[in-house]
């Protein structure tokens, strides 16, 4: 499955909110009923609890290092915000970033700190709440997430994370979000679908958008869920 450039205009399609993946041993349906009564914060620490974190491939996306390489962006301090077990932040690293990864779940930042001390590479990963809390660091230069903006049902959520992200930010600091396309029509379990409407009204306000390319995740999966690739330049005023 390929990356392709897409036109913004008319991509808008209904939102379909499902489940990253069922817990083991549990039927789908009720996974399902369970998590959409939990918060974002409170999902995530309960995937990493019981082992079902489909998104954890143990490589950097491929679509970070495409686009890290490709742009290019060049060194400097970044923000890995829903980081998991680090592998992404790590990769960063090893390009010269001077990363801090943020988590709500602890089980993940351990495992993180582990990969970081056995890889022998230096990283900061701390276990805090990105909406709630500022990150030590900051101004940084570079933001990214890997299905942590998609996450967030509400539109009004989505703002306040992409108004988040900025203000972690320095002036023309890059972001780059990987979240779940809305375009795939898909039956079954995957993560969190979002249109490019969704992404365009969520950031416009405080981003400039850079591209906007239709892609996937990295996966071990044969057919790898579909994703929007986006990265955004913070702008001087708010539009």
């Amino acid at each position: 499955m390929g990356r392709h450039s897409i036109e913004l205009e008319g991509a808008n399609k209904a939102l379909r909110r499902i489940p990253i993946n069922q817990a083991p041993g549990e039927p789908s349906c009720y996974t399902q009923h369970r998590e959409e009564r939990m918060s974002v914060e409170e999902l995530y620490k309960e995937r990493y609890k019981t082992g079902a974190t489909p998104w954890d491939i143990g490589k950097p996306d491929f679509n970070l290092i495409e686009t890290v390489n490709k742009t290019p962006i060049k060194p400097c301090k970044a923000l890995d915000i829903g980081c998991g077990t680090g592998d992404n932040s790590i990769w960063l690293v090893q390009q010269n970033f001077q990363v801090i990864g943020t988590d709500a779940s602890e089980i993940a930042i351990e495992k993180a700190r582990e990969k970081a001390s056995k890889a022998n590479f230096k990283c900061t990963f701390i276990v805090v709440d990105f909406l709630k809390n500022k990150i030590e660091g900051a101004p940084f230069g570079f933001a990214f997430d890997r299905g942590c903006f998609h996450s967030f049902n509400s539109a009004e959520d989505r703002q306040r994370f992409a108004e988040n992200v900025a203000a972690h930010l320095e002036k023309d600091g890059m972001w780059l979000t990987i979240a779940g396309n809305a375009d795939e029509q898909r039956h079954g379990l995957g993560p969190p679908q979002r249109s490019a409407r969704d992404i365009v009204d969520s950031v416009e306000p405080r981003f400039e958008i850079l591209s906007l390319i239709s892609s996937h995740f990295g996966s071990d999966r044969p057919n790898p869920p579909r994703a929007w690739v986006c990265l955004m330049r913070k702008r001087d005023k708010i539009r």
